[in-house]
């Protein structure tokens, strides 16, 4: 049987990825190119290369995993 979350889909990842693959990280402008960390839900963090992360589980936090040059390659919940 799958893990239910509420609020959080599958929906939800495929957004956030549209939203956010291939752009840069911003303090505090979003546009074509890339996407302000203020506008990320509440319940984020963001993943930089060899970065030590807790191995805590919670299906309702973004991660927000980007390379070298802050842009964003991968996003999942968990």
């Amino acid at each position: 049987m799958p893990l239910i979350v509420p609020n959080v889909s599958n929906d939800d990842k495929a957004d956030w990825a549209a939203k956010l693959l291939g752009k840069k990280l911003t303090e505090s402008t979003s546009d074509t190119m890339s996407f302000a960390k203020k506008d990320l839900p509440a319940a984020h963090r963001v993943v930089q290369p060899g970065m030590a992360m807790t191995m805590d589980y919670r299906p309702d936090r973004l991660n927000v995993h980007v390379n070298e040059d802050g842009t964003v390659t991968n996003v999942k919940y968990g």
